[in-house]
């Protein structure tokens, strides 16, 4: 094999320069496909001959291990496939040159002979060792291995008090000083050959996760990784910095881009690691084939063009997804693969089929392969070489597979009736579920094992093994030089020679380019509703400003348009920040596999970025700019368009760039949110730079959208003669006044002139000039560059993302937990066995458990939905069947057998689709609360992630079971439910710290505590779990049924002990078609018998009976069946006997009165109850969620501190009260990041509530509205007081007047925009729409109150103004806080006019000011009056923006009106959105199904 291995090597494709990858022959996976025959596994240790200058083969013991043939998951396709390459290779030129020669060129059958796959690989192999070309292959050994993590074992759950608190702040910092180390590792010794597989087994938080990656070299997660670890001859520091695509890691998560198809997501990973020499092929052949074979070898050819999908997008499967992560790292050719818990959530034949395609690729390419797998079959274990058993981070056993379980037996455990190896040995580690042989004194703690095992014949063996290992490998500069020639061969040209990458920068941007085209083409939705937001916006302001006029009483409204339009642009971007967090996680895995460098991510995306911004900005611009019609000249066009632009594309820079700063998305967004509002105040618009206070002035010369800004003004301006129109005097009298002795009041007029000119208004209100715009166009593009290099920067060394090692949290003032702890997460995981008097109690609990005595049953059910642009699709088909109390039933069937669908339809918990068929209890009618009556135990442990388990049972108790049983009762029924469940110790930690088992357990207890009177359903109860916590789960359930409750259970890859456990089983097969209904059998004999007598091959008798079913009937991603066991289900006598069950149930049931509803109502409890309890429980929620409350609060104080000191104590005069106007204005914006923000806990809220709480019925959707509003209020007017105390009297408002604004900007302002961004987050799926939506919908708000576009310029949209609620708050706020004030012009405000001659000023203008006011300071002049043409800010806000004193009681009460409809419609927008199910048309819906 050592051959084989080489030359697949060979085939090595281009590779970045800092690849050193795997040997080079196995790069090349074209071997693989070519010819994998099943001879190759067996050759694999008898070494062929080697030259001299290649690798020495690495003898692998462990010859009882199963291989695989490489056709073994689509024979089709490696057919189809090995005819392809033939008639490929037939067509290749004779002369090739000596790379070439190492290619699948060379598999060209000579004279016309038949393909064959062995003689070809063997072929290479000569051809190879003929020219000398390298394979690489790589190893490793590590000895004295120690890894320190940090954190505590347990903690207590912050709260918003202990945040406060003085002394829990010098306990932070005292961690920060001195953080509490600890070991998770130590002691290791082992070593890891090329060709090998050793499998992982520890139970959960042992080290297994953490053994992985270090030997995958990923240390940069750990404090410190002592010992001594080889590659053969390199350090860990110099593969990381130069080889590291030689080692991946594979998380136990399948992250990849959703809306990349399988075959874009192998083809890019190909292309990433494609070598330079390989044969004539192209580089893109070279991946194509690459592709082409391992989506044959691994059976996802009929997959290529399907999307991978995520939670989101719906893709391929889960076990099609986990092969695709296999292939993805298979392409990137590794040498050493390390797969973390791969089969979580794999059906037992999924996760063979896994196990076996890894055997595949470890025997073709001679990797070395590290795999950790909780509850691994016997059929699973066989392919593995070696078995490392970990005991509380100690090695309890390394060495070979076939010979651990002997081992263990010998040193005094026993393994349990057919309990599979892997289980055996990891009992072992486990208190509780180790058994003792009789008459040995076994060693207990993890140290005991791990001293043993040294001390032992396989102890010395392994260090044996490590020494000759050593000794041969480590430590030879020859072994390294050829390694690095290897290597380097494969380095594109143009790469350094020490880079890991194998690309050169310019192709690793061109095909990361190409796949981020990809990724938009695949998620065209998300484009769309960017241009859609764009023409939306720009037909709203377009309207909104239709037509300016060309006077200067729309100089302040152009100005605006331009103001708008540069801020929409610019801040469009700031929406993909959560985006871009979710891919850093696929961007670090490609880091580390050594596909690309991160910033090249980053370049690609602004590269691909800038032709659609173009576009987008190119419709907005040209709709905006001719509705509202600016000056109409190309040059000026085009001179805005390119502002808008190169300020759109700076500002997505900056925000890109502070995503990649941050760890964590929720500071990012605080930090974007902050620099939005400097970047919107200083722009020069709202806050004229002359005024502004010197302290906060230089803000302005750093912001980029102020240069954008006076660029797009002077270039509007510069044209512009605006016709006054604000003559003074005018009117009544004046009709025969020359412009003599009349003046114009806009800035920038001058003596005698009837119109302003534009360049000169901008020159004197604002600064600008339009000299400026190039160095301006300059100053933007210089800061695009410093936020893309900074982007840049970011992107390539802060690739970490937030990541909180788990802790075990537990409520203050509660005693954490003794124990041992989870080695790797610092959770409490080791329990001690349970003390005789706790057992009892656990029992007695159980026994005292009401018996049922209910049969509930169905029959002939049907269930099918409806396909989109498809024919419906029947997902249950004539399934019947029965749960009796007191027996256990196991629902079986491979992945997409629809065993989730059943329980849901039983359960009644379907929402689509039409349900066909009966369901009876007692051969009677459901009563009408029979989801009330039934426990239901999710897959997905739905929870409240700050609630306490005791809390969460007793929330459950009290709504759940009759208001009429005391609650002294319900409180000792959960300390049972506690003491059933096993979670006494962990009755105070809060249910988000918890491991998976603990969860789970927590789900049944819930369940439990509600007393479910018929039964109980559990979805997969042990998925994801070891198989001693899967044990723990299942024997619970077991004294539940012996304790007469009726159990329906779903369940994945249950060993063979597991499955003993159940008294029946309803298996199913694809198409949810019955396969099985009745009694398993001692030790599954009825099952087995069943199957063997239908035509089922023989079961033997160490086979797992669940496996061998599922085999016999053909499940798993590529098996089949030759027979219909659907059929021969339907004809069996089995099935008639069924039938005659369910009568006999059906008729003794109706001999009985029918079961009656346990409520009267729909809920146990009353209305006011459920509110009351939901209001504890969502107070003390928030109370521990400090993270989100001082975000809350944060933003109020910045926010009004930030908006009071720009504004800091405005003067009198116009300019002054203009800037009043302004700070109201921006404090009213603050509810935009305010509102996105308490929308994301409402829809998390909303989200356990509608998956677990709502089909439970445990209480009303009224009674969760309401709780939720009355919880969030309050913090949001405590938030508001913080923003008044800051802002009021920084600006400068009279105190007397601070009693108005009080009630309105602390009480009615945080009550409208919780309520109204609590209604819109009730029609959004999630909270990205939600947000998307409410910055829409506010954009009108704001756009419509006056302040943009003052009243008398709105025409045809007054309608909106007078519906816009901040119409009526700022009137208020403004009217309340300025009215009734004198203003006094500043100087540069006066207008200076000369009277008619023979006239004083006074004379003169004291008609119009008694018409018109205003004010002069020389009335006794008889030339140049000083007028000034505002006296008081009532004539300010009413002429100008339609605002009046006197309306501030009206205004109060219009807002109470206007919260009183946004709760009305949060109530009646949950129930039309999320509540109500069907059409409101029934009789249309009735017509349309009929005609379907």
């Amino acid at each position: 094999m050592a051959e084989h291995h080489h030359q697949l090597s060979d085939i090595q494709e281009e590779t970045p320069p800092n690849t050193l990858s795997r040997p080079t022959s196995q790069p090349t996976l074209l071997n693989i496909d070519v010819g994998q025959s099943a001879e190759i596994p067996n050759e694999r240790h008898v070494p062929p001959p080697l030259s001299p200058s290649s690798h020495h083969t690495r003898p692998r013991r462990g010859s009882s291990v199963s291989h695989v043939d490489v056709a073994f998951f689509d024979p089709e396709g490696v057919q189809e496939l090995t005819r392809s390459l033939t008639r490929r290779s037939t067509k290749e030129p004779k002369n090739q040159d000596i790379e070439s020669l190492s290619t699948d060129s060379t598999i060209a059958p000579k004279d016309g002979e038949p393909f064959d796959l062995a003689k070809t690989l063997r072929r290479i192999v000569q051809k190879r060792e003929e020219h000398q070309i390298k394979p690489r292959e790589l190893g490793v050994v590590f000895k004295n291995l120690r890894v320190v993590g940090l954190g505590a074992t347990a903690s207590y759950a912050p709260t918003m008090g202990s945040l406060l608190n003085p002394s829990s702040i010098f306990e932070a910092f005292q961690k920060v000083r001195h953080p509490p180390a600890r070991d998770i590792l130590s002691g290791f010794e082992g070593v890891v050959k090329p060709g090998e597989m050793i499998l992982v087994l520890g139970r959960p938080g042992s080290g297994c996760s953490t053994l992985l990656k270090t030997i995958a070299n990923r240390r940069k997660e750990y404090y410190a990784v002592e010992g001594d670890v080889h590659y053969d001859s390199f350090s860990p520091s110099e593969l990381y910095n130069h080889y590291r695509g030689d080692v991946q890691y594979c998380p136990e998560d399948d992250i990849h881009f959703p809306t990349l198809t399988v075959e874009q997501t192998l083809q890019f990973a190909a292309t990433a690691r494609t070598p330079r020499h390989r044969a004539i092929d192209s580089r893109n052949e070279f991946a194509d084939k690459l592709t082409d074979i391992l989506t044959t070898v691994f059976g996802l050819r009929h997959a290529r063009k399907t999307p991978v999908g995520d939670h989101m997008l719906r893709g391929v499967s889960g076990g099609e997804k986990k092969r695709v992560s296999i292939a993805e790292a298979l392409a990137a050719r590794s040498c050493i693969g390390a797969w973390d818990n791969s089969t979580r959530g794999l059906d037992a034949s999924t996760a063979l089929e896994f196990v076996q395609a890894l055997r595949v690729a470890t025997d073709t390419f001679r990797l070395t392969t590290i795999v950790s797998i909780y509850q691994a079959g016997e059929s699973l274990y066989k392919h593995f070489d070696k078995v490392c058993v970990i005991y509380e981070g100690k090695m309890a056993y390394f060495g070979p597979a076939d010979r651990a379980r002997q081992y263990f037996i010998d040193l005094g455990y026993q393994p349990a009736n057919r309990q599979t190896t892997a289980d055996f040995l990891v009992a072992a580690t486990d208190p509780n579920g180790r058994i003792a042989r009789p008459g040995f004194h076994p060693p207990q703690t993890a140290t005991e094992f791990a001293d043993q095992f040294k001390n032992s014949e396989l102890g010395k063996l392994n260090r044996q093994e490590i020494d000759e290992y050593t000794l041969e490998f480590v430590g030879k500069p020859d072994r390294a030089d050829a390694y690095k020639q290897s290597a380097r061969r494969e380095l594109a040209k143009g790469s350094r020679k020490k880079s890991p990458y194998l690309l050169s920068i310019p192709q690793q941007i061109q095909a990361v380019m190409r796949r981020r085209v990809q990724i938009l083409r695949g998620n065209m939705l998300l484009t769309g509703l960017n241009l859609f937001s764009f023409v939306f916006q720009a037909l709203i302001m377009g309207s909104l400003f239709l037509r300016m006029k060309e006077n200067t009483s729309a100089f302040f409204s152009r100005g605006g348009v331009l103001f708008f339009a540069l801020l929409f642009s610019a801040l469009a971007a700031m929406a993909e920040i959560p985006a871009l967090y979710g891919q850093r996680p696929i961007v670090l895995r490609h880091e580390h596999g050594a596909l690309y460098h991160p910033f090249i991510e980053a370049l690609a995306l602004t590269l691909v970025d800038i032709p659609i911004t173009l576009v987008t900005l190119i419709i907005f611009s040209i709709i905006l700019y001719f509705m509202v019609g600016l000056q109409q000249s190309a040059d000026q066009f085009f001179v805005f368009l390119l502002f808008l632009f190169a300020m759109s594309i700076t500002m997505k820079g900056w925000f890109r760039a502070i995503a990649a700063a941050f760890a964590s998305d929720a500071v990012a967004l605080s930090f974007a949110g902050i620099s939005v509002l400097a970047v919107a105040i200083y722009t020069g618009y709202t806050i004229p730079k002359p005024t502004m206070i010197g302290a906060l002035r230089w803000i302005t010369y750093i912001n980029p959208l102020r240069y954008g800004f006076e660029a797009l003004m002077t270039n509007e301006f510069r044209t512009l003669q605006g016709e006054c129109s604000s003559l003074v005097p005018q009117g009544p009298g004046y009709e025969n006044i020359t412009i003599a002795n009349q003046v114009c009041t806009t800035v920038g007029s001058l003596l005698g002139q009837p119109v302003v000119d534009g360049s000169r208004f901008l020159e004197l209100s604002y600064g600008f000039q339009w000299s400026n715009t190039w160095k301006n166009l300059g100053i933007v593009i210089a800061y695009g560059i410093g936020f893309f290099a900074a982007l840049l920067i970011f992107t390539e060394f802060n690739t970490s993302t937030f990541h909180e090692s788990a802790v075990v949290l537990f409520r203050r003032g509660h005693k954490k937990l003794s124990g041992a702890t989870d080695e790797e997460a610092g959770t409490v995981h080791e329990k001690e066995p349970l003390p005789e008097s706790d057992k009892e109690a656990g029992n007695k609990a159980m026994a005292s458990h009401e018996p049922m005595t209910d049969i509930f049953s169905w029959q002939h059910l049907q269930y099918t939905v409806p396909i989109p642009g498809a024919a419906d699709r029947k997902l249950l088909d004539d399934v019947s069947g029965f749960v009796a109390p007191g027996k256990l039933t196991a629902l079986m069937g491979e992945s997409g057998a629809g065993k989730t669908t059943l329980l849901n339809v039983l359960a009644q918990r379907t929402s689509t689709g039409v349900v066909a068929g009966d369901r009876f209890v007692n051969g009677q009618v459901l009563p009408h609360d029979f989801q009330a009556q039934t426990g239901y135990c999710q897959q997905m442990d739905t929870h409240t992630p700050e609630s306490t388990v005791r809390e969460a049972l007793l929330f459950s108790a009290k709504l759940r079971q009759p208001a009429s049983v005391p609650l002294a009762e319900k409180e000792a029924y959960v300390e049972k439910c506690l003491r059933m469940c096993g979670l006494e110790d962990y009755a105070e930690a809060t249910i988000g710290s918890l491991s998976i088992e603990h969860r789970k357990r927590t789900t049944i207890g819930v369940e439990l505590a509600a007393k479910p009177k018929l039964l109980l359903f559990l979805d997969e109860p042990t998925s994801g779990l070891d198989s001693q916590s899967a044990w723990a789960i299942v024997s619970f359930l077991r004294s539940l049924a012996d304790n007469g409750q009726a159990i329906l259970c779903t369940i994945h890859q249950p060993s063979a002990e597991l499955f003993q456990v159940f008294d029946r089983l309803l298996l199913l097969k694809k198409g949810g078609k019955t396969v099985y209904f009745g009694d398993l059998g001692v030790n599954a004999d009825t099952l087995i018998h069943y199957f063997e007598n239908n035509g089922g091959r023989k079961c033997q008798a160490e086979e797992n009976p669940a496996e061998y079913m599922l085999e016999v009937i053909g499940a798993g991603a590529t098996a089949t069946s030759e027979q219909d066991w659907y059929t021969i289900w339907k004809n069996s006598p089995e099935a008639v006997r069924l039938e005659e069950q369910i009568h006999d149930i059906h008729t003794e049931g109706r001999k009985k009165p029918a079961v009656e509803a346990a409520f009267a109502s729909e809920f146990a409890t009353s209305w006011f109850y459920q509110v009351w309890e939901l209001l504890k429980r969502d107070h003390v929620a928030y109370w521990r969620n400090p993270t989100y409350l001082m975000a809350k609060l944060a933003l109020n104080i910045i926010g009004g501190l930030f908006i009071g000191f720009t504004f800091f104590q405005s003067s009198n005069s116009q300019q002054g009260t203009q800037n009043k106007l302004f700070s109201i204005f921006m404090v009213t914006i603050l509810s935009v990041p305010l509102s996105s923000q308490l929308q994301v806990p409402y829809i998390d809220k909303r989200t356990v509530y509608e998956v677990r709480e709502r089909p439970s019925r445990i209480y009303s959707w009224t009674a969760f509205v309401t709780s939720h509003l009355l919880v969030e209020i309050p913090w949001n007017v405590i938030g508001s007081h913080f923003l008044f105390f800051c802002w009021y009297w920084t600006v400068g408002y009279p105190t007397d007047r601070a009693g108005y604004t009080y009630l309105m900007l602390t009480i009615i302002y945080p009550l409208y925009y919780s309520t109204i961004s609590l209604a819109i987050a009730a029609t959004a799926p999630n909270a990205e729409i939600a947000g998307l939506l409410f910055s829409t919908l506010f954009s009108f708000v704001i756009a419509f109150n006056g302040v943009m576009q003052p009243f008398r310029e709105l025409h045809w949209w007054k309608w909106m103004y007078r519906l816009s609620p901040y119409t009526y708050l700022i009137e208020g706020l403004l009217g309340q806080a300025l009215g009734r004030q004198s203003i006094e012009c500043s100087a540069i405000e006066f207008v200076q006019l000369n009277p008619p001659s023979g006239m004083t000023c006074a004379q003169y203008l004291n008609p119009f000011i008694s018409a018109a006011g205003g004010y002069l300071t020389n009335p006794d002049a008889t030339t140049t009056c000083n007028f000034c043409s505002m006296s008081t800010a009532d004539q300010f806000l009413a002429s100008g923006f339609n605002i009046f004193y006197d309306h501030a009681w009206r205004n109060f009460g219009f807002m109470i009106v206007y919260i009183v409809f946004n709760i009305v419609v949060f109530f009646g927008f949950t129930y039309i959105f999320r509540i109500h199910t069907g059409s409101f048309l029934p009789k249309f819906n009735k017509t349309k199904k009929s005609q379907a």
